[in-house]
């Protein structure tokens, strides 16, 4: 779990580090990275706000959107899948839970949009 520097140190014995809010918003490199299948996206909201995250290609297309709703503040993190197997055998992208295009071998940006928070970091596809 993330947590913002300053909310560690709030931290007691008897505190739970899933009971912390964080103090500011903060993107968290994915890991594994890179990676082939899958890959988990952490990320810290400092206080209620509508929050965005998207992927992108190496020429700025967004490929999926993750999470587009409002969050409470908290800590959260996303599966990010570059390619499943479907049930007739096709092999797409679902991110979301539905079906799309595959993701092809590459550096790929995820982005993080919250309030007037915006931080981008870049992932690596590998098969």
């Amino acid at each position: 779990m993330i947590i913002a520097k300053e909310a560690i140190k709030m931290l007691n014995n008897n505190s739970r580090m899933d009971e912390v809010i964080p103090l500011k918003f903060y993107l968290s490199q994915n890991y594994p990275n890179p990676f082939s299948e899958k890959t988990v996206i952490k990320y810290c909201v400092a206080y209620k706000t509508r929050v965005k995250l998207t992927v992108f290609n190496s020429e700025g297309e967004q490929i999926a959107k993750l999470v587009d709703e409002e969050k409470n503040p908290g800590t959260y993190e996303v599966v990010f899948q570059s390619a499943a197997r479907l049930p007739d055998g096709q092999v797409g992208s679902l991110p979301d839970g539905k079906a799309g295009q595959q993701s092809a071998i590459g550096n790929y940006y995820y982005r993080l949009e919250a309030g007037d928070f915006r931080s981008e970091k870049r992932m690596q596809i590998i098969r």
